[in-house]
């Protein structure tokens, strides 16, 4: 099934990234570093659940492609929240309340939150978020989690799916008209009016803190997969959105690696604020309805502090079309050992099927018999019914032959 990539070779757009400065010393330590990975480690991994996700080897895929080595660090089975995103925005939660008990005059960490002993603290707080659906879900679990209350504000295109499954959490959850950037408009001005605190994936002009503690969060997934690794990658393919996942993903391994490996950042052509911005030298929006069925990724405007990590460290940026996706998807369903992935996971991995049946992107890439290609399938069935009617069965079903 690997070669049906070969129809959508030619559908893609790939642009260079010749301002970087390869070998360049790391120095975003004011926006993410090993040091603050240290503090968001020690209190994510003392959360109840906590374990680290499965690496998968697809020795098979690495022998039809050409390379060395393939692994795909599967995010599905993170919590209850099948996805990365539980790391990160329930961090931010737990992080802003223990800072607002510090203020007070009152040490406490997440183990004293989720025994609910500052309950009559946290419980008079209100945090929110605009959100694509998984990080909404992250922040309302933290907030059920840890004590304090949650509004969350969702565009149209968000799936009913997707809006109960925040909701469940407790949440308060808003659908506006617009798309998700005019969301994370509302969120903030929700926030200004009625004291609440937003907990953002996205950085913007004049908020930057909290942001940087959800992208810290998502760390702590990538030195899982170094340690299960055993070796280091040569190349890391990349789901976009707003690029606060890939900047956590690239400055966790430019910092850690003597020799980092090549980052290409892979986006939807309809949302390709990325790309976009790596043309053109700074960040850049993209406008209009922002379609595509890769829904995380849906996503007009770009993390400022993303943007600072990314456009020193990667040198190669791709957008693909829809129509590969659910390829992808039945791909990883359909293997001996089956893989849920969502309409988000795959994108990273799509993209790079399609770059291998290109001999031109292959050269431009230096993909070659000695490569070592990480993925991070990011998300599950986290819309249970779009999974289902794009993959033709229910994670249920891929499951149950296992």
């Amino acid at each position: 099934m690997t070669n049906n990539y070969s129809n959508f070779s030619e559908v893609f757009s790939h642009f260079e990234n010749n301002r970087i400065q390869v070998g360049s010393e790391y120095k975003h330590q004011d926006i993410l570093s090993l040091a603050a990975f240290k503090l968001a480690n020690n209190e994510i991994t003392s959360w109840d659940g906590y374990k680290p996700t499965p690496l998968h080897n697809f020795s098979d895929m690495a022998k039809d492609t050409g390379v060395e080595l393939i692994v795909y660090k599967d995010e599905n089975p993170r919590f209850t929240l099948k996805s990365f995103k539980a790391l990160g925005g329930a961090y931010a939660v737990a992080n802003l309340l223990i800072q607002k008990l510090k203020e007070n005059g009152i040490d406490a960490n997440s183990s004293d939150l989720i025994a609910g002993i500052h309950r009559d603290f946290t419980s008079k707080i209100t945090v929110c978020c605009a959100t694509d659906g998984n990080h909404g879900r992250s922040v309302a679990w933290g907030a059920q989690k840890f004590g304090c209350n949650c509004e969350i504000y969702i565009h149209r295109n968000v799936s009913v799916a997707r809006e109960k499954a925040i909701a469940k959490y407790g949440a308060d959850v808003n659908r506006i008209k617009g798309n998700y950037d005019d969301s994370v408009r509302l969120a903030a001005e929700v926030a200004e009016k009625n004291s609440y605190t937003v907990v953002s994936d996205t950085s913007y002009e004049g908020y930057t803190d909290i942001p940087k503690d959800v992208m810290q969060g998502y760390t702590v997934m990538v030195d899982e997969a170094l340690k299960q690794m055993d070796t280091v990658p040569t190349h890391v393919f990349l789901q976009g959105g707003v690029g606060g996942f890939p900047a956590a993903v690239v400055s966790f391994l430019v910092e850690s690696l003597e020799n980092p490996p090549k980052f290409v950042v892979v986006e939807p052509v309809n949302a390709d604020c990325l790309f976009q911005s790596a043309k053109n030298g700074k960040p850049t929006a993209v406008h209009g309805e922002l379609d595509t069925i890769m829904a995380g990724l849906a996503c007009g405007e770009v993390s400022v502090l993303a943007w600072a990590i990314l456009e020193s460290y990667v040198s190669h940026f791709m957008t693909i079309t829809d129509n590969s996706i659910p390829e992808a998807m039945k791909l990883l369903s359909n293997r001996d050992v089956p893989i849920v992935a969502g309409e988000s996971a795959v994108t990273g991995l799509a993209g790079f099927l399609i770059a291998s049946n290109s001999k031109e992107l292959r050269e431009k890439l230096m993909i070659n018999e000695n490569s070592k290609i990480l993925f991070f399938g990011t998300e599950g069935d986290t819309d249970e019914e779009m999974y289902e009617k794009l993959v033709g069965k229910s994670s249920e079903e891929v499951l149950a032959v296992i």
